[in-house]
């Protein structure tokens, strides 16, 4: 499985804005600024979070985005599920059914293909791993500088 590296952008914007925190908004040149980043594509990404609950939007020269909820009630799939979509990353055609599983009885199909389950399983457990994580746990493995630097660029961009 592959994720797109909105997901990437997502979580480090949404990283930015609870380092930062406060009520003022954030915009999106500044964040795409922060991070080098083409800010049209970046502004589709953060509007997917807004959607999602995961950010808020303030419209006008002076909005931007600001976290929805508190950084330990946002978890790292609620970021992946809002940029990359709810399906499923394996998708099961039932091809066993098809060529020479044509020919098979029907009864060889009464359980679930085993392809299906593992990839199934598996997927399972890195949702679960995901919504486990919250961005408070990524904050709190970063490094003891990462805060600091983030408050102090915001503190110069908006000097």
């Amino acid at each position: 499985m592959r994720m797109g590296e909105g997901v990437e952008w997502g979580l480090h914007c949404c990283l930015a804005l609870a380092w930062i925190g406060g009520e003022e908004p954030l915009s999106t040149a500044k964040l795409a600024a922060w991070f080098e980043l083409p800010p049209a594509y970046l502004n589709k990404r953060l509007q997917a979070l807004v959607r999602a609950g995961v950010l808020t939007s303030t419209a006008g020269a002076r909005g931007g985005f600001r976290l929805a909820r508190p950084p330990e009630k946002i978890t790292l799939m609620d970021v992946v599920s809002a940029i990359e979509g709810p399906d499923e990353a394996f998708r099961c055609t039932e091809i066993r059914q098809r060529g020479a599983g044509a020919e098979a009885p029907a009864s060889d199909f009464r359980h679930m293909c085993g392809v299906s389950v593992a990839m199934r399983r598996a997927e399972l457990a890195w949702r679960r791993e995901l919504a486990s994580q919250t961005l408070a746990d990524l904050m709190a493995a970063a490094p003891s500088s990462a805060g600091a630097r983030a408050r102090r660029w915001h503190e110069r961009v908006n000097g």
